[in-house]
């Protein structure tokens, strides 16, 4: 066994102690809800990371699979009495798996993600209409509806600048979430900040964490912390929930450069209050992704935010279970779970019957789109901050 192969045994079994089978996360994890067996829980698959770092277990299918079917939500490290810090567990088990089997990441996921004008060349092709119409893959059926770009009128009065924050696209996000960008700098600017969107940048590196890439990830990081780096910035915002935590951990930490999730960054500036919006007598039902509630801890400053829109009738959706089952990439390989996943979600918006569903994350939000289109409900699904930007009155 090689050293690196030992070290990596030796910190997991360090992180896999630290849980002391409590059980507490266990009736809240989304797959053991669907499965209901303790091998698709966080207690479960802690057994199996001790096992394979101790050596009394060796990889089996089985193991993988289980390990593989967790989405990474982080409800249970978030209730977690012990802090088990379970999301550096389970990224380091998927790593210490690929580094015994000598696996190597998605070829199409790593070409695409490195390559952003390839990315965006691929879901302009998946949203054509024909395409659709015939799609006979998975991928094809779930690729995200590219958003208009919305168009928002001048200020009538400028307003004077408050300093610099830049923005961060990421990969799918890029085009997936293209109205979510110019909403935000929409709005930023209404609160007199200059917002600086740096060239070269592209991919957090979370798609390829969640995988078990350790290498993958830093690889991927590096480019954008040096666009970032180089545009000479403070604060970056970041508008899709399931970018912050890699962001804020891998892309830029240690450095000068703080990670601001977008809503609690508006909800927290004073000149927030100056802004006024139009009324907005709908229902809308505001789906929280689990990064936004369980690693952005930035779920209360966007229901704070909405309900400045008077008139506006938001109904949280029911916290279990908070995954609808995208999870990056998870839907495309999960589509048995993630789809039962994304149907429960489905299932509690017919109790509230909304005009509008709101949610944070790119891929919540395509997924979700996705699955209310394939059950041909008219709701719209939006994001937060196009919804705030197209109701400013300022």
């Amino acid at each position: 066994m090689s050293d690196t192969a030992i070290d990596l045994r030796s910190h997991l079994a360090e992180l896999a102690d630290q849980c002391v089978k409590c059980g507490l996360c266990v009736p809240l994890c989304p797959t053991y809800r669907v499965a209901n067996t303790e091998a698709e829980s966080p207690r479960g698959r802690i057994a199996f990371a001790q096992a394979l770092a101790s050596g009394t277990m060796a990889p089996s299918a089985s193991m993988i699979e289980h390990l593989d079917h967790c989405l990474a939500c982080m409800t249970c490290e978030r209730v977690c009495p012990s802090h088990v810090r379970y999301g550096e567990l389970i990224v380091e088990t998927r790593n210490l798996l690929r580094s015994a089997a000598k696996k190597k990441p998605s070829r199409w996921i790593e070409l695409l993600v490195r390559h952003p004008a390839l990315l965006r060349l691929a879901l302009r092709i998946a949203d054509k209409a024909a395409v659709r119409m015939f799609a006979f893959t998975r991928m094809m059926r779930e690729a995200p509806r590219i958003p208009e770009i919305p168009e928002f009128a001048a200020a009538k009065t400028p307003v004077a600048s408050r300093g610099r924050v830049a923005l961060f696209l990421g990969c799918v996000a890029s085009i997936a979430d293209r109205d979510v960008h110019v909403s935000a700098r929409h709005l930023l600017k209404a609160l007199g900040y200059d917002v600086v969107v740096p060239n070269g940048q592209g991919c957090c590196g979370a798609l390829a964490l969640h995988n078990g890439d350790i290498a993958g990830c830093d690889s991927v990081a590096a480019m954008t912390r040096t666009a970032f780096a180089d545009a000479n910035v403070e604060t970056v915002l970041v508008s899709a929930s399931g970018c912050f935590g890699t962001l804020r951990d891998r892309v830029f930490g240690g450095t000068k450069i703080r990670v601001r999730e977008i809503h609690e960054f508006l909800q927290d500036d004073p000149n927030i209050n100056r802004l006024t919006f139009k009324r907005l007598p709908h229902r809308a039902a505001l789906h929280t992704p689990c990064t936004q509630a369980n690693v952005a801890r930035a779920d209360d400053a966007v229901l704070r935010l909405l309900n400045r829109i008077p008139d506006i009738d938001i109904t949280p959706l029911p916290t279990e279970p908070r995954c609808c089952g995208a999870a990056g990439d998870y839907f495309l390989r999960h589509p048995q779970m993630s789809d039962a996943l994304r149907a429960q979600k489905l299932g509690q918006l017919e109790t509230i019957a909304p005009e509008i569903l709101v949610t944070s994350n790119v891929g919540c939000r395509v997924f979700l789109d996705n699955g209310l289109r394939q059950r041909a409900r008219p709701i719209e699904v939006v994001h937060p901050i196009v919804l705030l930007a197209r109701q400013l009155q300022n």
